[in-house]
């Protein structure tokens, strides 16, 4: 491959914009999957937060807890598998085959783009929205 071809694809692959993310279908797939355990609000205090090991966090705090930065990478990566917490005998996330799909571009907090699939960036957008 010839150097100006892999310099026009280096800048192609910058210049892409990243995919907008939709925080009301990120809504419904906290609803779905998450609120059991985390709550319908994501204080923690989901139904089945008792019989956990470990307690949900709350997580509209989780930007407070972070010197007031959503820590977009960790949550990406703790709901995508990347970064399993055992919390339920299993790693979390339990539902991860339902947050497979398309690769999406998501930017974390450096300002960098980050792969994962569209559920879960539609799920992080949704969880930055409920930061208190």
């Amino acid at each position: 491959m010839t150097r100006a071809l892999k310099l026009s694809l280096v800048l192609g692959c910058l210049a892409a914009p990243l995919a907008a993310q939709d925080a009301e279908e990120g809504a419904r797939l906290y609803q779905q999957h998450c609120a059991t355990c985390h709550g319908i609000d994501g204080a923690g205090d989901g139904p089945m937060a008792p019989a956990l090991i470990l307690q949900p966090p709350d997580l509209t705090a989780l930007a407070a807890g972070n010197d007031g930065v959503f820590p977009t990478t960790r949550v990406a990566m703790r709901v995508d598998g990347r970064d399993p917490l055992v919390s339920h005998g299993s790693p979390m996330p339990v539902y991860g085959p339902f947050f497979e799909g398309d690769d999406t571009a998501i930017k974390v907090e450096t300002g960098q783009p980050m792969m994962t699939s569209r559920p879960v960036a539609d799920l992080v957008a949704y969880l930055e929205g409920i930061q208190e």
